[in-house]
């Protein structure tokens, strides 16, 4: 993910703050950032400093939809392959599953860092525009491991998948975009919420750490079950790196 305001295919809305998703830009969709398309501020969250926002339209929530219905998809191949490993016909299936075998057999903060780091490990990281000679491109979890690689929001929506797959609530995961106003860059991480507080699952290294140990990222938009949310005021990077804030922390409920 680069800078999502460069991005012509992707100017539009995104996902949301400083917290987990990530270290590195993520290439958005067409539509200014400062322009999420259509929201719904009835969706208002009442938490104190950070309100959040439904989006209804626009390239980020049309994005999502895209993918989640191919999410959808490959769940009922993980879910034929895990009823039964023997007559499995993808070998991407049994890969993917590997990892989430491998959180299922721990619990709480380790079945966490062990899925973040199988996926932090299996795939490389490639921008977009290397891997499909397009900015932008989101892809389902076994698509990017049959290839191998992908961008930072291909790590993140590997990952939210994956934690759900090994036991772990929707309500508890949520995919972040992050933006670096120093650099200019934005980056997409997970969220997850383990005894009340939440982690960050970032591609850029193996070590997680609680939203508001985040420094110079604040957020832009979130993706949850129930869809994309964006940040209605968000504290400034500066205020965020001195702690003013504690975005993810602040997303309850």
């Amino acid at each position: 993910m680069r800078r999502i305001g460069n991005s012509s295919a992707l100017r539009a809305t995104l996902l949301a703050w400083g917290l987990s998703l990530i270290f590195s830009p993520m290439h958005l969709m067409a539509a200014p950032l400062n322009s999420p398309g259509s929201v719904d501020r009835a969706d208002r969250s009442d938490e104190p400093g950070l309100s959040t926002a439904t989006v209804t339209q626009g390239a980020v929530l049309e994005k999502w939809l895209n993918v989640a219905r191919e999410v959808d998809d490959e769940r009922l191949v993980l879910k034929m392959c895990d009823e039964n490993r023997a007559s499995c016909q993808s070998p991407t299936a049994l890969q993917f599953l590997a990892i989430v075998d491998s959180g299922r057999a721990l619990g709480g903060r380790a079945r966490i860092g062990e899925i973040n780091r199988a996926i932090n490990l299996k795939l490389k990281p490639v921008s977009d525009l290397a891997l499909h000679g397009a900015e932008d491109v989101w892809s389902p979890p076994l698509a990017t491991f049959a290839v191998g690689a992908g961008d930072c929001e291909d790590y993140a929506i590997a990952k939210f998948v994956a934690l759900q797959e090994a036991g772990i609530s929707a309500d508890d995961l949520r995919i972040v975009i992050l933006r670096d106003d120093l650099r200019e860059e934005d980056h997409a991480v997970v969220a997850a919420r383990l005894d009340g507080n939440w982690l960050m699952l970032d591609n850029r290294h193996m070590v997680m750490v609680e939203d508001h140990d985040v420094r110079r990222y604040r957020p832009i938009f979130l993706v949850d079950r129930d869809g994309v949310k964006v940040y209605s005021d968000a504290p400034s990077t500066f205020e965020a790196s001195r702690g003013h804030e504690r975005a993810i922390g602040q997303i309850r409920r």
